[in-house]
């Protein structure tokens, strides 16, 4: 039986994205650089506009175990519970949502310092276009630099 179940977001799915998004956002904040940036998925969501985007749950074994939130030509959030890290749920993740956007390039934005995530882009075929300085979005108190990567499909 298939451990993995990528599928759209639900109500209930809430309490799991909050618990996901608050430990892996701090791990990459962390990584940054930046910890003192974190915001909790409750401020985050609604200043990022997170259900604007396509929103898609990674259940491990029936457990919400990551989302993914995207448009057409950008994943614009990726987040594992580090719980369920290193068991290829992010790789699938990407995969589902390269297989499931027509536009391309599909671009994402990785923070400097976030080698881990950088490392999957680049394995899952997005390629390095850019790297930008500014105001972090939704906490604009912060500077921030990304990687900008695009994948061409």
């Amino acid at each position: 039986m298939e451990q993995l179940m990528i599928r759209p977001y639900q109500p209930q799915d809430w309490p799991r994205l909050a618990a996901i998004h608050d430990a892996a956002r701090l791990l990459e904040l962390r990584l940054a650089g930046l910890e003192d940036a974190f915001l909790p998925l409750e401020v985050a969501a609604e200043r990022e506009d997170l259900f604007g985007y396509t929103l898609r749950v990674a259940e491990w074994a029936g457990q919400a175990a990551a989302f993914a939130a995207y448009t057409e030509d950008e994943l614009a959030w990726l987040y594992v519970d580090p719980a369920y890290m290193r068991r290829g749920i992010g790789s699938r993740l990407v995969r589902y949502v390269q297989a499931n956007t027509a536009a391309r390039p599909l671009t994402i934005e990785v923070l400097a310092g976030n080698a881990p995530a950088l490392a999957l882009y680049r394995a899952m075929d997005f390629q390095p276009v850019d790297a930008r300085t500014g105001a972090m979005p939704g906490n604009e108190a912060f500077r921030v630099t990304v990687h900008v990567l695009v994948f061409n499909g």
